[in-house]
């Protein structure tokens, strides 16, 4: 491991940067729900924008997010297939996902978390992920912390951007986008359309030998009408319908390996509001509605599973810049969820739940070089009551920006969900899942930014996690009336470890980053017969590098090397997954001024490895394609 973390501390994952490379040229949104310098920003937040996006060339968000810190993705085969993200050691259900800023996370699933697998790249131009709880302002869920994915933007003058690529396994993809303006409407709208014939989600080198394929169909759209100077209307939306095939238990032996089981999952997101920026803009309003609608089916040859999600949020935000320096947020938020699911044509279960809330947040500057941020919200769930949850931070910099000195201490609730409350293995009387943390770094820049280090330490503590519970006669308690099982808050975690990182430019053309996590997440559920093992999937160690290099003539290439550690399957930490080590490599020219031949080869090496135990992870493949702008 000490020689894996010599060479990320030798080169790096190019453009994926903590700190911008000098002071005051990133701003991100999702730290403070609104526009703010990274500079001024104590939270962990890591950003992929819309260059660092189009260089790796990657399929799937959670492929360009596994190279991240503090971010560790399994997946139940290949792509399309279900995939979780945990951040900093926390449950894949604790992770906020937002599109353009409205939740992902589906009602429907049992811990109401989001399913990464059908999450393509697409038209998504930027990535921010914020580390650590953040419930202040996201919420329900943001334990671990909140991936935010932006779509293309609309231009001011008429763009045109389209790819194509085909590959390994009769992999194809297709993907547009157009944006523009004409007097006050601005547009950017896209699609596209990706299908492969994929791999064994049953692990090929134990046995698979069924291909099981991936199709999926894709749209986006925004649009802004500006009514005055002051007044504006946001309208956006988000389609994906995929469907891929499984493997499962099939009858007589139920071991699992090759089936025809396939599932389908139909997403769509919606947002409309309004915006009125008062008092010479120093006052910003935003009033919003905003809709996700979850449809996903399971099916052997016929239907063995059916589930949709539907979650409605009203919600008004104030933005003021009291005085130089200073700036209030607040905003108050009422949250409706509904689902039904049904197994095998059975009886439907179904279940609501509604949340409102309110919050509010300061940013103040008192002295040059020090900003300091502190927030307080409150829920009020009609089924558990209310939570509160407090947050602070604060960035200072002696000399510039050229050292960063960051802390923040925040905390995080996740509300029960409605399958936890109220399907057939429901239990009410479920309190809020609660956590708190905090993390402490330092960012040094050196020569003019061509170097740049820095290290962060962070530490959670999670109470009243939701567990499900085996149920024994005679039935009582929480278990009356649920023979097959319910739910509990009956555990505990906690999650502590440190993300380092270095980024290199000697000159213009060549960039190089590395990046390297340790993770201690661990079971501290007192009576627990896995008291302090290792949480189940949780690598202890990962480290990314990569170097991007950009020749004379136009010709640009990278490579990616990314090593994982080893985890465990189990809670027990029975069952050993192995660490594993990927190399991959990427290559562009520009043919015209406006049209570009990419191509890359993923895991080099043929490395075999699973995230998850039995399940199948590609090997060596090759893709190409062609890239146009107008």
């Amino acid at each position: 491991m000490l020689a894996a973390l010599a060479i990320a501390l030798a080169a790096s994952p190019a453009y994926a940067r903590d700190i911008p490379e000098t002071p005051d040229d990133t701003i991100v949104v999702t730290a403070n729900r609104s526009e703010q310098p990274l500079d001024r920003v104590g939270q962990s937040i890591s950003i992929l924008d819309a260059e660092d996006i189009e260089i790796r060339q990657t399929q799937a968000v959670a492929d360009l997010m596994r190279t991240l810190p503090g971010v560790t993705v399994t997946r139940n085969g290949g792509i399309g297939t279900s995939t979780s993200v945990s951040i900093r050691g926390a449950d894949g259900d604790q992770t906020v996902a937002l599109i353009d800023g409205v939740k992902l996370n589906d009602p429907s699933s049992p811990g109401g978390g989001f399913n990464f697998g059908n999450l393509l790249v697409g038209n998504i131009q930027r990535i921010e992920v914020l580390r650590g709880p953040s419930s202040i302002l996201w919420g329900s869920q943001a334990i671990g912390g909140v991936v935010n994915l932006l779509t293309a933007p609309p231009t001011e003058a008429l763009a045109v951007n389209a790819r194509a690529e085909v590959g390994w396994r009769n992999t194809g993809q297709a993907v547009a986008n157009i944006s523009g303006k004409a007097g006050p409407l601005s547009v950017s709208a896209g699609g596209g359309y990706f299908r492969s014939d994929g791999i064994s989600a049953f692990s090929e080198a134990r046995g698979g030998t069924e291909r099981d394929g991936y199709r999926n169909w894709g749209a986006n759209l925004n649009l802004n009408l500006a009514l005055t100077d002051a007044i504006s209307v946001d309208a956006r939306g988000y389609y994906s319908d995929g469907r891929v095939e499984i493997d499962g238990f099939a009858a007589p032996t139920f071991a699992f390996g090759d089936t025809e089981e396939y599932s389908t999952t139909r997403e769509f997101v919606g947002y409309a509001g309004l915006n009125a920026a008062l008092f010479e803009g120093r006052f910003r309003n935003r009033l919003g509605f905003a809709y996700t609608d979850s449809d996903r089916g399971s099916f052997d040859p016929a239907e063995t599973f059916a589930a949709k999600g539907r979650n409605e949020r009203l919600e008004y935000q104030g933005v003021v810049d009291i005085v130089a320096g200073s700036q209030a947020t607040f905003g108050i938020e009422r949250e409706t969820s509904r689902f039904t699911s049904a197994s095998y044509g059975g009886p439907e279960a179904r279940g609501r739940a509604q949340i409102d809330s309110v919050y509010g947040q300061l940013v103040a500057t008192p002295i040059t070089g020090l900003t300091l941020t502190g927030g307080l919200r409150h829920d009020e769930h009609n089924r558990f009551g209310g939570a509160t949850t407090v947050g602070a931070s604060g960035v200072f910099s002696p000399n510039d920006g050229a050292t960063i000195l960051r802390a923040s201490y925040s905390e995080g609730f996740k509300a029960p969900s409605l399958y936890q409350l109220q399907s057939e293995y429901g239990n009410q009387t479920l309190r809020p899942e609660r956590a708190h943390g905090w993390d402490a770094g330092v960012t040094q820049r050196l020569l003019d930014g061509a170097i740049e280090a820095s290290a962060t330490y962070f530490r959670r503590d999670s109470q009243d996690l939701i567990v499900f519970v085996s149920c024994n006669a005679p039935l009582s308690g929480i278990c009356a009336g649920r023979p097959f099982g319910t739910y509990d808050n009956i555990a505990e975690a906690t999650s502590k470890g440190v993300e380092v990182a270095l980024a290199l430019q000697p000159v213009p053309a060549l960039r190089m980053q590395g990046s390297y996590t340790h993770i201690d997440a661990r079971n501290r559920s007192p009576g627990d017969a896995n008291f302090d093992r290792r949480l189940a999937r949780r690598p202890s160690d990962s480290v990314t590098t990569t170097v991007d290099y950009s020749w004379p003539f136009g010709l640009q290439t990278g490579a990616t090397l990314t090593h994982v550690g080893t985890s465990f399957d189990n809670a027990s930490n029975a069952r050993r997954i192995e660490g594993y080590v990927l190399a991959d490599l990427r290559a562009a020219l520009p043919v015209t001024r406006n049209v570009e031949l990419y191509g890359r080869v993923e895991n080099v090496f043929d490395e075999r490895y699973e995230t998850l135990f039995r399940y199948g992870t590609s090997g060596r493949a090759a893709y190409g394609g062609v890239r146009v702008r107008y």
